[in-house]
């Protein structure tokens, strides 16, 4: 069965497979709210009188979560479908959003929110990418990565209406997670009934542009036990980790470097956040189409290159120089954004995609794991040398480091190192 003799959604799959690009697009508007939590600290810390530590926990937990539920959710989508296995996840992400509305201090609202809502975001996010990588078997990464921009954007389209709800006397902190909550439930599981995965026996006709389709699909399809006895699965997984942390600790630490480094006042400094969300979701279809082009390796090796470069002219001519601030964070924010593009595709490169559910959310672990790192790196050297510039020479050796193991370990897995086609 080829694209001509599949229909979809009243188009030749060809075309109506993008329409899975669009569907995962909003659901991830949806789910990446969370990048827009920041809103709700200043009133909650008010509300409760707690610290601005305590006022993070929520954050924290839901993406700690959020890392922990993806490898349990590839299980699900094998077994359940994607379209299953999205609507249960969005039913715990909205539920998670409603019930803290009920909260009565911070450490409920991290239960109820931070745990509840993370883990129905874990389970939902894999569903998307899962179904886009699979109707785009050949050079998924622009699909992927547009897939995936929706998450990166939310912030951008979610935070100002945060900020008018809780500013609404009839509506305030509390009631905004209730609204917000019904509202992400309805979409998410709605869009989610649409996803599925395309008939084992289709395949995509080949293009008229010869270069496009010079790339076929990858012949190794190995299941999680196979891709873990791999050295590309840990190669990637490393890389992945120090991407993610590198444009996490951009993320968390953006304002205050705004402010405290480059001298930006308050209103500039959260509208340069604002700026950087952009780069932040463009980043996603930019280095998905450059995996496409250049592979993993080369595409990896150019993020490190332009992270290792950021992060030295912002340690070594940052202070006092707001041009640069804005520079180097637009570059960080995008390269992170691209990593959520970059592994994914090279996951399905690799590895194949039979078992491509299971496979990411093994390799999503990498997400956590950088973001608990760059969140203890950037807190921990601010605290012992009291400034922030501090850490990005250390982010720069890290970025080097990623290029090594880039050059040397991100190889397709030949079919000698692992079983092909084994079953999970």
């Amino acid at each position: 069965m080829t694209q001509h003799d599949l229909k979809l959604f009243g188009m030749e799959a060809a075309k109506g497979r993008w329409v899975f690009v669009a569907i995962g697009l909003l659901i991830n508007v949806c789910l990446g709210s969370i990048y827009a939590f920041s809103v709700f600290r200043k009133p909650l810390e008010n509300l409760w009188n707690i610290t601005s530590s305590q006022s993070g926990y929520p954050f924290m937990v839901f993406l700690a979560i959020f890392a922990v539920a993806m490898p349990l959710a590839g299980n699900l989508i094998g077994r359940w479908g994607p379209g299953n296995t999205a609507t249960l996840g969005g039913l715990l992400a909205g539920t998670g959003w409603i019930a803290a509305s009920f909260s009565g201090d911070i450490f409920t609202l991290t239960v109820l929110y931070g745990v509840i809502g993370g883990a129905g975001v874990g389970i939902v996010y894999g569903c998307p990418i899962a179904v886009v990588a699979k109707w785009f078997p050949r050079h998924s990464g622009l699909a992927i990565g547009l897939t995936v921009m929706g998450f990166g954007v939310s912030a951008l389209l979610i935070a100002p209406l945060m900020k008018a709800m809780i500013l609404q006397p009839d509506i305030g902190i509390l009631r905004t997670f209730l609204y917000l909550g019904i509202a992400f439930t309805v979409v998410t599981t709605l869009l989610a009934r649409l996803l599925r995965f395309p008939p084992t026996e289709w395949t995509p006709a080949l293009s008229n542009n010869p270069a496009v389709e010079a790339s076929p699909p990858s012949a190794i399809n190995l299941d999680r036990q196979a891709m873990l006895k791999t050295t590309s699965f840990y190669a990637l997984w490393a890389t992945y980790t120090i991407g993610c942390l590198a444009g996490l600790m951009a993320i968390g630490i953006a304002s205050p470097v705004g402010t405290e480094v480059a001298q930006l006042d308050a209103p500039t400094a959260a509208l340069a956040v604002s700026l950087f969300a952009v780069f932040n979701g463009l980043g996603r279809p930019l280095f998905g189409a450059l995996t496409d082009r250049l592979g993993p390796k080369q595409t990896a090796m150019v993020s490190f290159a332009m992270i290792m470069s950021a992060s030295l002219l912002l340690f070594f001519f940052g202070q006092d120089n707001a041009m640069l601030y804005l520079l180097a964070f637009c570059v960080l924010w995008m390269c992170l954004g691209g990593w959520l593009a970059l592994a994914p595709t090279a996951t399905g490169i690799f590895f194949g995609k039979q078992f491509y559910a299971q496979n990411y959310g093994s390799m999503f672990t990498a997400y956590g794991a950088g973001a608990i790192l760059g969140t203890l790196l950037s807190g921990s050297i601010k605290d012992i040398t009291g400034s922030y510039l501090h850490a990005f020479p250390v982010v720069a050796g890290l970025a080097a480091l990623g290029f090594l193991i880039a050059a040397i370990g991100l190889n397709p897995v030949k079919a000698g190192q692992a079983r092909p086609e084994s079953a999970e």
